[in-house]
């Protein structure tokens, strides 16, 4: 009998990022299920923060016009700012994961127009048929956000218990005018992420890059 632990540990190995999907549509019971998961995440007093707004159909064809448009005008306003700097292990970590996928799409390392486009991509859902809009009530501060953190593990996790490929998305969340407008997202809002999913284009390169992870000797201290 396979144990929980096993379950688990499954899941994590074999989840990734998706950036390619194909264009059939997830059943509505499963995106439900997937979301019910979600709603035991743990969270600060159980407060709850996160409210998702789930686009599909031609809602998602529309998200996706206009948070492309936003971003390749070049004015993002993300709600929460993003990291100052990267230094160090958190640098080399971020350049390794961008040079697999670069690596998997071949593209060469000096070839910025095909790395923009790629970039790009995240504001075209990467062809997703779903996308998740994840946000948080602005008075909560980074508490709000750091439980919506833990709610985007768990779905990831319930998605790829039932066959759905994801991809979370930060980058999304910095074209906060076009989603507030196309949404009707209130100021007392803040916009965590995007969560982009449907089922994965098993052909397509994109979906053959896979990150490291640390060893726990680089991210653990024991203390006795």
């Amino acid at each position: 009998m396979t144990s929980a632990a096993d379950t688990l540990s499954s899941l994590l190995d074999t989840r990734f990022s998706c950036r390619a999907f194909l264009t059939k549509q997830v059943p509505r019971e499963d995106i439900e299920r997937m979301l019910q998961m979600g709603q035991r995440t743990a969270s600060w007093c159980n407060s709850q923060p996160w409210q998702v707004h789930i686009v599909s159909g031609d809602a998602t064809d529309r998200l996706r016009d206009a948070v492309y448009a936003q971003a390749t005008s070049g004015n993002m306003d993300p709600d929460i700012p993003g990291p100052a700097e990267y230094r160090g292990a958190y640098a080399e970590r971020r350049r390794g994961a961008g040079y697999a996928l670069y690596n998997a799409l071949g593209i060469a390392r000096d070839d910025y127009q095909r790395r923009t486009e790629q970039m790009l991509e995240n504001y075209r859902f990467f062809g997703a048929p779903h996308v998740a809009i994840i946000t948080t009530d602005k008075a909560l501060g980074v508490y709000g956000a750091v439980d919506c953190g833990g709610y985007v593990s768990t779905l990831l996790l319930a998605a790829e218990s039932l066959g759905i490929a994801a991809v979370p998305q930060a980058a999304v969340a910095m074209t906060a005018t076009a989603l507030r407008r196309e949404l009707n997202i209130g100021d007392d809002r803040d916009i965590v992420c995007a969560i982009s999913f449907g089922y994965a284009d098993e052909a397509h390169p994109a979906n053959a890059c896979r990150t490291d992870r640390a060893s726990l000797g680089e991210t653990v201290e024991w203390v006795d």
